[in-house]
């Protein structure tokens, strides 16, 4: 979503970046255009009225770095104050000292709040945590429906009273059962509505005051723009929310929301839900965000998605044979399969450090992947241990019908994995780096 916001702040960074000395004048046209940008992407007026005030101030003032040249301290400050803008550091969970812990959420209809309350299920799941869910929106049956599809999906236990019950009720002997049941981090999904009413706030009151839980997380759909921020400002004054979940921030939003709202309610974002499945769920880090608006990459997060995919002892015998040159398409299939569970290949290539901005206007195809996993699947055992079989072109003639693909393209796939071989045992050697084969999925 910050793809067009993170260009044009590069673009308005490129004329400072290799500056040796950096000018007054220097200074208020790239801050004169950050601020276009930043409109542009719909951030709010009055926090970019701060932003780059701080920023010009920052860059014209005594902040000197020995390892850096004043180009560079513009970019850096950049950075910084992107962070910044976004709540500075990650705000994680804390847990009850005697449990359950309970969190309660909160958000309009639309905003993916039930989908966001199976994602925390999980999310906590993988810490450690016995989850619990309990549907207190009476007014909408398909959302207790939802919510129920859900559990079962994810083996979480809902409870529901339909909705008849009031919602403070259904909340309160949800949580014991939770409590009576073993469970120790319950999650109270609330109803919302399509715009924000005096009912729904005085419901919300009464429901916080039966579960109160140990934190109120309002869920925002970051593609409704400035909307949402106003959201998160009624929201502040009748709910007093302590944190947020952005959800949807892997569509074309412009972005403005997520860089307004921390600054306009003063409560932090703690999580961010970036895809449709359920795993697509984690904290929220403005630092790592702010690199990656800005081109510098998230090697952090491409890290921790790999570390949850793959075992540390298997990913270093990998490495060894990959290095050696003997990768085969069997090891090949196994990693591809592995980067399918880690999200969207574009948000991927993105995490790695300038690689975005080499990519700048190719279209990269995630059903490629797909594509490339059907042909490899439609090889014999005896062929992905062994890829010089496949200079036989019956063989190929097989893969091809097998897969759905054109001759052509098995052929242009065992073409690139030959040359990566080669590539990978010429490093292995001490060669250096040669150059690169083309990537799967790109255009």
């Amino acid at each position: 979503m910050f793809d067009t916001l993170g260009e044009r702040l590069n673009a308005a960074l490129d004329g400072v970046r290799g500056s040796g000395n950096l000018t007054e004048d220097q200074v208020k046209k790239v801050t004169r255009e950050i601020r276009l940008a930043l409109l542009e992407a719909d951030v709010n007026y009055a926090v970019v009225k701060e932003f780059v005030g701080n920023v010009r101030e920052r860059a014209t003032g005594a902040e000197v770095s020995k390892a850096l040249s004043p180009g560079q301290q513009v970019v850096k400050i950049v950075n910084e104050e992107l962070a910044s803008l976004m709540g500075g550091t990650s705000h994680k969970l804390t847990f009850a000292s005697r449990p359950p812990t309970v969190v309660m959420l909160a958000g309009l209809n639309g905003h993916g709040k039930t989908t966001a309350a199976g994602k925390l299920a999980l999310f906590v799941r993988k810490l450690g945590k016995n989850p619990y869910l309990v549907a207190c929106d009476t007014y909408r049956p398909a959302a207790i429906d939802q919510l129920q599809q859900i559990g079962r999906e994810l083996g979480v236990p809902v409870y529901e009273e339909g909705t008849e019950s009031a919602p403070e009720e259904i909340a309160e002997r949800g949580i014991k059962a939770a409590a009576d049941s073993g469970y120790d981090f319950v999650i109270v999904d609330t109803a919302g509505r399509q715009v924000v009413d005096v009912e729904m706030m005085e419901e919300i009151k009464r429901v916080r005051k039966a579960s109160r839980p140990h934190s109120v997380l309002l869920v925002l759909d970051v593609v409704t723009g400035q909307n949402a921020v106003e959201v998160a400002q009624a929201f502040q004054e009748y709910a007093d929310f302590d944190g947020m979940i952005l959800t949807k921030l892997d569509g074309d939003a412009r972005g403005g929301a997520a860089l307004s709202v921390v600054s306009v309610t003063g409560r932090p974002i703690r999580f961010a839900s970036e895809g449709e499945k359920m795993s697509e769920f984690d904290y929220f880090y403005p630092d790592r965000m702010a690199g990656r608006i800005l081109g510098m990459g998230d090697v952090l997060t491409l890290i921790e998605k790999a570390e949850q995919q793959m075992d540390r002892e298997e990913a270093e015998a990998d490495a060894k044979r990959l290095m050696s040159g003997k990768f085969s398409f069997e090891d090949f299939l196994k990693q591809m399969q592995m980067i399918k569970k880690m999200g969207p290949l574009s948000g991927l290539l993105g995490m790695i450090p300038g690689l975005n901005k080499q990519l700048a206007g190719a279209q990269i195809d995630d059903r490629m992947l797909g594509r490339v996993e059907a042909m490899v699947t439609s090889m014999t055992a005896q062929e992905r241990r062994n890829p010089k079989l496949l200079q036989n072109p019956s063989r190929v003639r097989r893969i091809a019908r097998g897969s759905g693909a054109t001759q052509q393209e098995v052929q242009k796939l065992i073409k690139q994995f030959n040359e990566m071989q080669k590539m990978m045992r010429q490093m292995g050697k001490g060669g250096g780096m040669p150059r690169m084969p083309g990537l799967p999925g790109r255009r």
